[in-house]
C-alpha cells in the first residue's frame, strides 16, 4: 500500500508543470470593470503594451488598434496597460478611457492605470523583469507572449506596432500550433 501511494505521488508530481504558465497566473483589472484574464486568451498570442496618454508615442494607439482588429481573428490579442510610472498618464481611469475612446476609438482590452516597474510593478511585469530581464524603461514598450503563455520577445518604444520586425514575429508566433 505504501509503495502504491509513493508511485501515485510520483506520477502526480511528474504530470504537473513545475511552474504555472503565465496565462494562468496573470490578470489585470480592466478599465471597463472586471478582469482581463490571460487564461481567457489560451491558444492566442498576446501583445501587451504599457501606454500613457500624454506621451510622444501616444499616436501608436492607432497602429495598436489596427493590429488588434487585423489579428484578433487570427490568434492575437493586443492589451493596453496604461501606466503613470513615467509621469505621462492622466489622473484617472475614466479620463484615460475617454481620451482613448474619443481620440483613437479603441476596442482592444485595456487595464486600469497600472505600475509596470519597481516594487509596485504588477506581477506580470515583475515576472518579465525577473525571468526574462525585460522591463519597460519608457511608455509603449511591447512584449509578445506566445499561445502557450511564454515570453517571446520585448520591443522598445521606437518599435512601432506596424513595423515589419514586429509583424514578422507576430506572424511566426500565430502560425505555431
Amino acid at each position: 500500500m505504501r509503495n502504491l501511494v509513493v508511485v501515485l505521488l510520483i506520477l502526480l508530481m511528474t504530470s504537473l508543470p513545475l511552474y504555472p504558465t503565465p496565462e494562468k497566473k496573470f490578470s489585470f483589472k480592466s478599465i471597463d470593470g472586471g478582469l482581463i484574464k490571460f487564461w481567457d486568451f489560451k491558444g492566442k498570442a498576446i501583445l501587451v503594451t504599457n501606454t500613457a496618454s500624454r506621451c510622444g508615442f501616444t499616436t501608436q494607439y492607432n497602429a495598436l488598434e489596427k493590429l488588434h482588429k487585423k489579428y484578433e481573428g487570427k490568434g492575437l490579442v493586443v492589451v493596453a496597460v496604461p501606466s503613470n510610472d513615467f509621469n505621462q498618464e492622466l489622473d484617472t481611469g475614466a479620463q484615460v478611457k475617454e481620451f482613448c475612446d474619443v481620440n483613437f476609438g479603441l476596442t482592444m482590452p485595456m487595464s486600469e492605470i497600472t505600475s509596470v516597474k519597481g516594487r509596485k510593478a504588477h506581477p506580470f511585469y515583475k515576472w518579465l523583469r525577473n525571468e526574462h530581464n525585460f522591463q519597460p524603461s519608457w511608455n509603449f514598450y511591447k512584449v509578445l507572449i506566445d499561445k502557450e503563455g511564454e515570453f517571446v520577445m520585448g520591443f522598445n518604444s521606437f518599435t512601432k506596432p506596424n513595423s515589419k520586425k514586429l509583424l514578422k514575429i507576430v506572424d511566426e508566433v500565430i502560425k505555431q500550433p
